[in-house]
């Protein structure tokens, strides 16, 4: 049975330390997973830090650097990123999305930290209005619950 590292626990309330690095871009969709995020975090008694940039790339940049240690603040339980790119004729937004997803990637890994890939790609705003507008399958609330679990179990390994 594995048991709780005192030392990785978060100096925060009982809801953890969080960021979610949010793209300004495709607002509509970004600002209504960013607000079902908040407010799954908020129920689960967790602090939130909000950085909002210009796109889905400027995402990585911000998540690295909230991602290092800082005498000035808690340490993260976890960092969400949210992010819509929409396909369009060429293939800009497939070398946007991967770009994103491997910088993820290295970020996680690098500082042992999750995290939440929330940056998705749609082909049709239909797709992203039931993903990201909608309660039943919002990308937001989804990404908040994966960043909760995701906290527990670094703290509990």
């Amino acid at each position: 049975m594995l048991r709780a590292n005192p030392k990785r626990k978060q100096k925060t309330g009982g809801g953890g330390n969080f960021a979610i690095v949010a793209s300004r871009y495709n607002a509509r969709y970004v600002d209504a997973m960013l607000r079902a995020a908040q407010a799954e975090l908020k129920r689960a008694g967790a602090t939130v830090k909000v950085v909002r940039v210009p796109g889905a790339f400027e995402i990585p940049a911000v998540a690295a650097k909230l991602a290092q240690p800082s005498a000035i603040h808690h340490p993260l339980s976890a960092i969400i990123c949210l992010g819509v790119i929409f396909q369009g004729q060429t293939s800009h937004a497939q070398h946007i999305s991967w770009g994103v997803t491997h910088a993820l990637a290295q970020i996680q890994v690098q500082h042992k930290l999750p995290v939440i890939h929330g940056v998705f790609v749609f082909e049709k705003q239909e797709h992203a209005e039931v993903r990201c507008l909608g309660r039943k399958h919002n990308r937001g609330t989804e990404a908040a619950r994966t960043a909760l679990a995701m906290a527990r179990v670094m703290v509990d390994i």
